[in-house]
């Protein structure tokens, strides 16, 4: 049972994560649509990616917006989101910056005030290709595709051979399933700038929702491996394009391959809360939540809103003997999504498997574990085998723990010994 249990956790996991990359980039949940991709990292202040001088800043600001990527980067989102605001209040053409703070509102779950943020960064420089992308991405996120297709079409219309806006149009072409017209978009792309690393990723990804996995995987060698000393690799620590191997690898069943990736990318971008919810699925799967617990741990200081960390978080918890802590996490995430299914399967588990549960007793906790198991029943009634396949096995093992309290509980007392008496 307990393999069953890891291996329906680990395949929902990866089904979470490909379902939003054949959307978005991956799986970050606030709650919202599970297709939304997750906020880039604030660019570095060596490599602006802007046209021109757009992306230029004043020493001051440019000062501001390094100390707000290294907050970042730590998972300090308030410190990060002072520093932003502070080097856009001192140069108001600080175009990073304002990518930058649109990366910690949509962390912090602000998609309005994320929008509001690239679209201004985007009236200072509408070809700069991280705001394009950002507001392009977080469209897609949502289910506004029209909004996402207007604007990169209108950034053709003023800028049609710029490498950002065809690789912005060709992921809103691949995400609206015409991958012929993706792929020859990022081509283009490439053409004008062929280190542009956006294009190779969005190539790759298009591969990947086309289901073309051994394209998808040349593409990625080309941009992580290279080929040879004539065809070095594009950029080597692409977290993103490790965190879609990995997810190839596993849909392959090469778990240690996966993993690798996963590690790589998280060393690459410690952010990337969507690698460190797969990494530690594989750890759950193996029964190691003592190494799953700081990544899940960390995965909130840069999402704390994000269900599916809190999710196997307060699974984790369990294992380690925390019930308590468990239920803490489990029951927000079901406060948040009370139609979650895996949310109602594990309370069952914390009610059914764990011991002195804090201000609940061994009745109550077997009758909170059956309607745990029965609501998940109804929220997944054809659960497929490997994937809740012994919810009936659970729920059949709770009733009868359930019966025999009962009938412990309707066993009269043995009479108190007379005073004075003996007792054999």
């Amino acid at each position: 049972m307990r393999r069953s249990i890891r291996l329906l956790e680990t395949r929902w996991a990866l089904a979470v994560l490909a379902t939003a990359l054949l959307v978005g980039c991956s799986a970050a949940q606030r709650p919202r649509p599970s297709s939304e991709p997750p906020p880039a990292a604030p660019e570095q202040p060596s490599e602006p990616e802007a046209r021109g001088s757009e992306g230029a800043m004043s020493p001051e600001a440019s000062t501001l917006h390094a100390a707000g990527v290294e907050a970042f980067g730590k998972g300090d989102l308030k410190t990060a989101a002072e520093k932003f605001e502070r080097a856009i209040a001192l140069d108001h053409g600080a175009v990073p910056a304002l990518v930058g703070l649109a990366s910690v509102q949509e962390r912090r779950g602000e998609p309005a005030k994320a929008l509001e943020s690239y679209q201004a960064a985007l009236a200072i420089a509408p070809d700069y290709g991280p705001a394009l992308m950002g507001e392009v991405r977080l469209l897609l996120a949502t289910g506004r595709t029209a909004e996402a297709d207007a604007l990169v079409r209108a950034a053709v219309a003023k800028f049609p051979d710029d490498a950002a806006v065809l690789t912005a149009r060709a992921e809103v072409s691949s995400v609206r399933g015409d991958s012929v017209t993706a792929q020859q978009l990022a081509q283009r792309a490439l053409k004008k700038d062929p280190d542009y690393r956006p294009a190779m990723l969005t190539l790759a990804r298009d591969h990947y929702r086309a289901r073309r996995l051994d394209l998808a995987l040349y593409t990625l060698a080309a941009i992580l491996d290279g080929y040879g000393q004539e065809n070095p690799p594009r950029d080597k620590n692409n977290a993103d394009a490790r965190l879609l191997r990995a997810l190839i690898y596993g849909e392959r069943g090469r778990r240690k391959a996966a993993m690798d990736e996963l590690a790589a990318a998280l060393e690459a971008r410690p952010d990337l809360v969507e690698a460190r919810l797969l990494l530690s699925a594989y750890m759950l799967e193996a029964g190691n939540a003592a190494e799953a617990r700081p990544i899940l741990e960390k995965a909130l200081e840069y999402d704390p809103a994000n269900v599916f960390v809190h999710l196997n978080l307060g699974d984790a918890y369990r294992l380690l003997g925390k019930p308590g802590d468990a239920l803490e996490h489990l029951q927000w995430v079901a406060r948040q999504d009370e139609t979650m299914a895996m949310v109602h399967y594990n309370l069952g588990l914390v009610y059914l498997l764990s011991t002195d549960l804090p201000g609940v007793s061994e009745a109550e906790a077997i009758e909170l574990a059956i309607q745990s198991f029965e609501h998940f029943k109804k929220l997944e009634p054809r659960a497929a085998r490997g994937a809740g396949d012994d919810a009936d096995d659970l729920l059949a093992r709770a009733r009868n723990k359930k019966a025999i309290i009962e009938a412990l509980a309707a066993q009269p007392e043995e009479p108190a010994a007379a005073e004075g008496t003996e007792t054999p």
